[in-house]
């Protein structure tokens, strides 16, 4: 098989607009209930691959619609009330056939973990698939080229830290709106530069890989890599941490207790560095007895609801006593009225709402957000 891209590890591949399922949501802080008033939120939503910005979130176009002054004019028709609606369904329409691929032109394209080809992907081709629910939220699956999609806060905002997203999905699919994209834009908001993982399935359908082999050598390359371009990125390659959701948290709790310092005589520079997260978020995570810290693991923020299942709800309390007992400073949020997969969504209510400010208070207890 001919490799499967030879752009540099920084440069962003191409990306084939009929396999991205649609544009980002567009998000505002009321939305997530999170936002102070003072903030606009991510507004540099569309992220960066150099320190050159995108034009704001403000210049997307946006629904609208014809006001009374507005669809007067010296045309008789308009003044047919049967015209004037055929017309205003049509610039309707139009509009919402036009944004989502406006909004999808910005998004930031992936940055390939191995422009080369992953080891274990030899042979495996084809495009990423993308399923849409109902309720507009992606599932992505058929990966062999596993990357990471970069979003980097206005320079103004910036202090400096940074986070690998990782979907949940159960390891099928990823989850990449409401546990990926979405906490993307809202870390973007604090001054944190987040980096969106697409890691290879162990579960997909007539998937070869294996969670303990390439699931888990994506999530170490992919902490060796925002360290390798900390410069470029304007990060601290000390404050480079992970969260991961449902299956997602299971990658990043492997990372976080089987890492390595990097092998400083390795050829290819990404694998000098260090797999091991400065800090981890672990947001309902899958397989939670198997999270088994030492006193070496990074600091820990846990989080889940209540009526989660039984491995999680309770898992995750026993989880945290792991910590305690090895020395790990750890914190744990059980949110009583909720379930499983809450992620970041417009609209959520409930102290569940408040989860993604609880791991903000905690990020700045450790002090991870100072400044550059």
């Amino acid at each position: 098989m001919p490799p499967l891209s030879k752009t540099p590890l920084t440069e962003p591949i191409k990306k084939d607009a009929s396999a991205t399922g649609g544009g980002l949501p567009n998000l505002q802080a009321k939305d997530l209930g999170m936002a102070s008033s003072k903030s606009e939120l991510a507004s540099d939503r569309s992220g960066r691959l150099s320190n050159s910005m995108n034009p704001p979130a403000e210049s997307l176009p946006q629904r609208s619609t014809l006001s009374h002054r507005q669809e007067q004019s010296s045309s008789p028709h308009l003044h047919d009330p049967a015209k004037s609606s055929s017309r205003l369904v049509g610039v309707v329409l139009t509009a919402f056939l036009i944004l989502p691929l406006m909004v999808q032109a910005a998004e930031p394209e992936p940055v390939l973990l191995w422009p080369q080809g992953a080891p274990g992907s030899e042979g495996k081709s084809g495009p990423e698939k993308v399923e849409t629910s109902k309720s507009g939220e992606r599932n992505v699956s058929n990966i062999h080229a596993p990357s990471l999609t970069v979003f980097l806060p206005k320079p103004d905002r910036a202090n400096g830290a940074a986070v690998i997203v990782v979907p949940g999905g159960g390891h099928r699919v990823l989850c990449v709106d409401h546990e990926g994209y979405n906490i993307a834009h809202w870390l973007n908001e604090r001054g944190i530069a987040a980096f969106v993982l697409k890691h290879r399935l162990a579960r997909d359908v007539g998937s070869t890989y294996k969670i303990e082999v390439e699931a888990d050598a994506d999530m170490r390359r992919a902490i060796r890599l925002v360290r390798h371009n900390a410069q470029s990125w304007a990060i601290d390659p000390q404050r480079v941490g992970a969260m991961g959701f449902s299956a997602g948290g299971e990658l990043v709790s492997h990372a976080s207790i089987r890492f390595d310092i990097g092998n400083p005589t390795a050829p290819d520079p990404v694998e000098r560095q260090s797999s091991r997260p400065d800090f981890q978020g672990l947001i309902y995570p899958g397989r939670s007895v198997d999270i088994l810290p030492t006193p070496h693991s990074p600091p820990a923020f846990l989080a889940c609801g209540y009526n989660d299942r039984q491995d999680i709800a309770e898992g995750l309390a026993e989880t945290y006593l792991r910590f305690k007992r090895v020395g790990v400073p750890a914190e744990l949020h059980i949110y009583s009225a909720a379930g499983h997969g809450f992620g970041l969504r417009p609209g959520m209510t409930g102290s569940v709402a408040g989860w993604s400010n609880r791991f903000e208070e905690w990020m700045q207890d450790r002090g991870l957000l100072k400044p550059n």
